[in-house]
């Protein structure tokens, strides 16, 4: 039941220690006045350009080490061997970066790509030699995912394919050297996901009628699935991996009689809860982790300001608490890889003025070794502290979020970036974001902030932005703007606002809903018509649809007011800001039109508007020149528009 985190997950749009108490700011005395010099111009190509090697993976055997660096500006898969200083470049894809990799076995990788941003996801086995290579899924308008990757079998791996019905999936057993597929069970249609047992065995099938969800379960494979729990979409019960016996029991993420959703242990034979192992009174859990060899549940982690970990083991608490007394408590650390004894382990720490480090750990020689950083040419200390704050919204909620404030610079009347993130069923965490470390050094003031309906804050949070775009959601974001005002931190007429995705709808929003809050508006990729955005939707999101009814709005009934009332669009003629829109010409999520129509109708109404088009992206740019053509013009345009007061306060 291993789940792939870099196959896109079912999001509408969008990359330790154990809990302390940490202090909430409220108020500009708890953020330190800067006295360090302002630091040097950092360029847009020094931020967004690919590291020079990153995402690295250890072989089962631990004999390989595999990791992407760029091949002709595209971040290809080389391999070394630990004896050796000899390197293999596996792949030599030249027109977009794989989007992600593993180790299948000690001889072959397997990697995922797609064409141009489409996210119909082609899979791909080589060999560690670079021989061999395999479309392993050779579909036009065909998406792959992983079901399991069959840690323990070499030569197979269950995927799920559209390639018989575009809306839904069915799971395949696919030989990773020649490409042969055995079809495991024809999804009737209402199935959405899939889960395997530790033997990888497909025992679990989640079904959905749009708005119910149900969880099928069956205790071999040679018998039928039959319902567990139907449970309506905003209660949570999401089987993790089955206890180490194989049996009916399974270790869940569980919101069920709950506000906050807490790890569990559930017998799906008997439909029932049998023990809570851990809930945190703040937020939700985010997943619970295991050893493979050890056989035992190691770690839950959960995010309040910061990345927290409950210990469910010893051995892995100890492995934690060397990487805070070796490498020092500010960094977060994630075990990226390990061999399949467990005694060799790969591990990122970074924090939130660092895009990261990779080290090596020997458990046996108790040994650290630096791998590489991944944007050495960046000085921490130039880069600016991203601070956890708070506040409260117009009808008494608690925001949380972050902010960003520029090096040696004053906290007091700066230029601002108001920075809402995607999802919008998603949040900002604490770490670093080379677009916020942009803005810094260009001597912003960036605020993010986790309106309501972000996850992780509890069910009932979440279920305050259901048909709340561009309405309460706005509001949140537009008090954000207020209270960095009422500190004292923005100068009110050096305010603009951007993001992505969800984000960039919220960008449009604040323009047409506040239009005299914002100086200048840097749409990504946003929504700006509600009822187009429904239309379009990918096929695979079908089965979802009656859910996004419910939470975004249903254009076929009054909901169509609002609807209306709450599209962009239809409001351009409020516009006072100048407006930037970035768009990649093959998002399959928010497509192309979204943004014309918003481009088109401005145009029609005199305003300043500038529209960059990118044919070879989809849902964000990932080319490494795309990315610097639009944050260069994004900075341009924001100082064009805002900047004049800047070079007055560093005169």
């Amino acid at each position: 039941m291993k789940k792939l985190t870099f196959i896109l997950l079912v999001v509408l749009f969008a990359a330790c220690k154990d809990s302390n108490e940490t202090k909430e700011s409220n108020s500009t005395t708890e953020i330190a006045k800067s006295t360090t010099p302002i630091p040097p111009k950092i360029s847009v190509e020094d931020f967004f350009k690919n590291s020079e090697k990153r995402t690295f993976r250890i072989s089962p055997d631990g004999s390989h080490i595999a990791y992407l660096a760029p091949y002709n500006k595209r971040m290809n898969i080389h391999v070394k061997a630990m004896n050796s200083d000899s390197i293999t470049r596996v792949t030599s894809i030249e027109d977009r970066d794989i989007a992600g990799y593993f180790w299948a076995n000690n001889n072959q990788l397997v990697y995922v790509r797609d064409k141009g941003g489409n996210e119909n996801f082609h899979l791909f086995s080589v060999s560690k030699t670079g021989e061999n290579e395999l479309d392993l899924t050779p579909f036009d308008g065909v998406r792959a995912q992983i079901i399991d990757d069959l840690e323990n079998n070499s030569e197979e791996m269950i995927i799920g394919l559209n390639n018989r019905i575009p809306q839904v999936f069915d799971p395949y057993r696919i030989n990773i050297i020649t490409g042969e597929m055995e079809l495991l069970y024809e999804n009737p249609g209402n199935i959405t996901g899939w889960d395997t047992d530790h033997e990888g065995k497909l025992r679990i099938a989640y079904v959905t009628n749009g708005v119910d969800n149900s969880i099928l379960y069956r205790e071999n494979e040679t018998d039928d699935f039959k319902e567990v729990i139907t449970t309506d979409f905003k209660q949570t019960l999401s089987p993790q991996f089955f206890d180490f016996d194989n049996g009916n029991v399974v270790y869940a993420v569980s919101n069920l009689g709950r506000d906050k959703t807490a790890v569990v242990k559930y017998d799906l034979k008997e439909n029932k809860e049998i023990e809570e192992i851990f809930i945190d009174t703040e937020v939700d859990v985010d997943g619970i982790s295991f050893s493979e060899k050890r056989k035992v549940p190691t770690h839950i982690n959960y995010t309040n300001e910061k990345l927290n970990r409950k210990f469910l083991d010893e051995e892995t608490k100890r492995l934690y608490d060397m990487l805070d007394n070796k490498l020092g408590s500010e960094n977060e650390y994630y075990v990226t890889s390990s061999n399949k004894n467990e005694d060799v382990f790969l591990i990122y720490a970074g924090n939130d003025r660092s895009r990261g480090t990779y080290y090596y750990y020997d458990k046996n020689a108790d040994k650290l070794d630096k791998m590489a950083d991944l944007s050495p040419w960046l000085n921490p200390d130039h880069l600016a502290k991203m601070t956890p704050i708070s506040y409260t919204s117009r009808d008494g909620l608690k925001i949380n979020g972050y902010l960003t404030l520029p090096v040696g610079r004053e906290a007091k009347n700066l230029p601002v970036v108001i920075h809402p993130h995607g999802g919008p069923w998603a949040r900002d965490n604490w770490g670093y974001n080379s677009g916020v470390q942009l803005l810094a050094n260009r001597g912003y003031a960036v605020l993010q902030m986790n309106f309501r309906g972000s996850t992780g804050y509890g069910k009932e949070f979440w279920e305050m932005s259901f048909k709340k775009w561009g309405q309460e959601m706005q509001n949140d974001v537009t008090d954000g703007v207020h209270w960095l005002i009422e500190e004292g931190i923005a100068d009110p007429d050096r305010i603009a606002i951007y993001g992505g995705s969800y984000g960039g709808y919220a960008t449009l929003a604040g323009i047409t809903n506040t239009p005299d809050l914002y100086a200048a508006a840097v749409d990504y990729v946003g929504v700006s018509n509600l009822f187009t955005f429904m239309e379009t939707i990918p096929p695979y999101w079908e089965p979802y649809k009656e859910m996004l009814y419910e939470m975004v709005g249903n254009p076929n009934t009054n909901d169509s007011i609002m609807m209306k009332a709450n599209s962009p669009v239809f409001h351009v003629d409020k516009i006072k800001a100048a407006l930037f829109v970035a768009q990649g010409a093959n998002d399959p999520r928010v497509v192309q039109a979204e943004s014309d129509q918003m481009v088109e109708a401005i145009e029609k109404n005199g305003v300043n508007i500038q529209y960059m088009l990118k044919e070879d992206e989809g849902h964000g740019f990932r080319n490494e020149e795309n990315r610097f053509d639009f944050y260069n013009a994004m900075t341009e345009f924001l100082d064009t528009n805002l900047k004049e007061k800047v070079d007055k306060i560093k005169t």
